[in-house]
């Protein structure tokens, strides 16, 4: 009886203890990210795994396992983030430093591509430019008498295309932000010293916004060496293959082991490329544009060239954007490819079974299993954000709460390990975890359990910024007010924490929803009969052929994602209204 009240006591000061909400959630980052790749790495060093690395990196089949694939990724990679730098500085000089007409409306069209899926893109671009190389239906114009050069169809040209046109928005929105923080007094002085707009532009705004610029290349970069669906559309059929779709068929096919190796390789140029982008980012202090004093921007005059800049730049979203929207929209109506416009049937939406067209198979919305995928979608969309958005707030407030300590420290690292790993990369290793028993712990592999894991996994760090950008604002004095009373740290984070960041929560968590529902990279592994998502069920009818089915399950989850995009926004103005008062 002594023994079991001393046990009693222990446990009663361990609850209470400083340390120990710290430790349960290095634990449970531990268990999620970290425990993985250890597992990958664990059996990469097997008899089997060893022999893997060697026919990976050194044998008559490594040109086609790694050199080949990796040149490809790299010569993805840095034009991807070549191109989008390109195009995202100009839009981002437009809207923030420039008089051109009707700023705002520039400024969201050129952040709607990343709300696309990348998909969408390659499956738009396929539906214009796909020849008759690989039999099926050709494209729009191949359909039409047009001749399409393989080099345009298919490859390496295509994939840069339509990966630019994704990723664009995300170096906008990086560079916008830097440039808004570039004085009107630096320039003003520059221009009273007689500099002129060159020198004031490669002297003054490019060395302020040279760290936006990298950080911006560097995860444009590391989206495109990852991005999956891309490349499996424009460039697998054709043999171009990326570390990504490598992963994806040793996978497949069964050489798990090498599949594992790929995946490892992938992760360390990755997370090199991310480390030393931020590295570089912290190093150059001496740039401070920001003081106590009030701030405006600097906006040149365009002069005659106000109007052809904003068309230009209306042309850019619209290419990105609208168009492949409304081709999207055009071919899921058509009967054949070749007649777009013209010709438009309802068949492939809510067609009946048994008829001529699409080889007697009925519409999306009359076909219980992808009827079953849109259920299934949606709630892994709203378990992930649930799941994610819970555990994100626990993980936010500890940091926030024990900044500057070990633990604190180690956590917020853990917590932003997952933007390290590839998406692709982070279902390997969980299938390298959880693809078979151990233990008490059954076989996970084509569950819906094994999905949440693994994209609560790789979503984290999305919840955690979230979660610290609301409990950054809350005064600590609230909750040891609380404490002092006696309430306890559960009381503390559901009566006092959760309803003051509850907006800022659920503003996170949509973003999160909408994460996963358009992913392909993640999912692509992990999907089964058993659960089957939209955006494979997507990719499964184009890699077969069905190109208007293939685009209305994409205009499907389009529609998932805008909706939900709008949601955000109006919570966001709801969350930030004293900014507009």
């Amino acid at each position: 009886m002594t023994g079991l009240i001393r046990l009693r006591g222990q446990i009663t000061r361990l609850l209470q203890s400083r340390n120990f909400v710290p430790l349960i959630m290095v634990c449970i980052m531990a268990i999620l990210v970290i425990v993985p790749l250890l597992r990958i790495v664990q059996i990469s060093l097997t008899p089997d795994g060893l022999a893997a690395w060697a026919a990976v990196t050194n044998s008559r089949l490594s040109p086609n396992l790694l050199w080949k694939p990796i040149t490809n990724t790299m010569i993805l990679g840095a034009c991807v983030a070549t191109g989008c730098l390109l195009l995202g500085g100009f839009l981002a000089w437009l809207v923030v430093l420039t008089d051109v007409p009707f700023r705002r409306f520039l400024g969201i069209l050129s952040m709607l591509p990343f709300m696309i899926p990348s998909f969408a893109a390659a499956l738009a671009w396929g539906t214009l430019f796909r020849n008759d190389r690989l039999g099926g239906q050709p494209g729009y114009f191949a359909a039409n008498g047009i001749s399409i050069p393989d080099w345009l169809a298919w490859g390496l040209l295509p994939t840069l295309i339509v990966l630019v046109a994704h990723y664009y928005s995300l170096a906008y929105t990086m560079i916008a932000a830097g440039l808004s923080s570039v004085s009107a007094d630096l320039v003003e002085s520059a221009e009273m010293a007689g500099a002129k707009k060159s020198r004031i532009l490669f002297g003054i705004i490019l060395p302020v916004v040279t760290p936006a610029l990298v950080a911006g290349g560097m995860l444009t970069f590391a989206g495109a060496v990852s991005n999956f669906a891309a490349p499996a559309l424009l460039g697998a059929p054709v043999r171009m293959q990326t570390l990504s779709t490598r992963i994806y068929g040793m996978v497949q096919t069964g050489n798990i082991e090498r599949g594992y190796v790929l995946a490892l390789i992938l992760i360390l140029a990755a997370a090199a490329l991310l480390f030393f982008s931020d590295r570089l980012v912290l190093g150059r202090k001496a740039f401070t544009t920001v003081t106590g004093k009030g701030a405006r921007t600097k906006r040149f005059a365009l002069g005659i060239w106000r109007w052809p800049l904003f068309v230009t730049a209306v042309a850019l979203g619209m290419m990105t954007t609208v168009i492949p929207v409304l081709v999207l929209f055009a071919s899921s109506m058509a009967e054949q490819s070749g007649g777009l416009f013209s010709n438009w049937t309802l068949h492939f939406w809510i067609g009946p079974a048994g008829t001529d067209l699409a080889e007697g198979q009925a519409g999306i919305f009359r076909d219980s299993i992808l009827l079953g995928s849109i259920m299934t979608t949606i709630r892994l969309g709203l378990t992930v954000a649930g799941t994610t958005m819970l555990v994100g707030l626990v993980i936010a407030h500890t940091i926030v709460r024990y900044k500057g300590t070990f633990l604190g420290n180690t956590l917020s690292q853990l917590a932003f390990l997952p933007l390290f790993i590839p998406s692709i990369a982070m279902a390997a290793a969980y299938i390298a975890m959880y693809g078979t028993s151990m233990g008490p712990i059954p076989a996970l592999y084509g569950t819906f359990t094994l999905l949440v894991l693994a994209a609560t996994a790789n979503l984290m760090p999305y919840a955690v910024q979230s979660g610290r950008a609301v409990l950054s604002q809350i005064s600590s004095d609230i909750e040891e007010s609380a404490r002092m009373t006696g309430a306890g740290p559960i009381r503390r984070m559901t009566e006092i924490v959760l309803p003051l960041a509850v907006r800022g929560i659920l503003a996170g968590g949509i973003l999160v929803f909408i994460k996963i529902v358009r992913d392909l990279s993640l999912v692509v592994l992990l999907f089964s009969s058993t659960t089957p998502v939209l955006s494979m069920m997507a990719f499964n009818y184009a890699g077969l052929g069905f190109m208007q089915f293939a685009n209305a399950i994409t205009l499907v989850i389009l529609v998932i994602c805008l909706i939900a995009s709008a949601l955000v926004y109006l919570m966001q103005n709801k969350i930030q209204g004293w900014k507009s008062a």
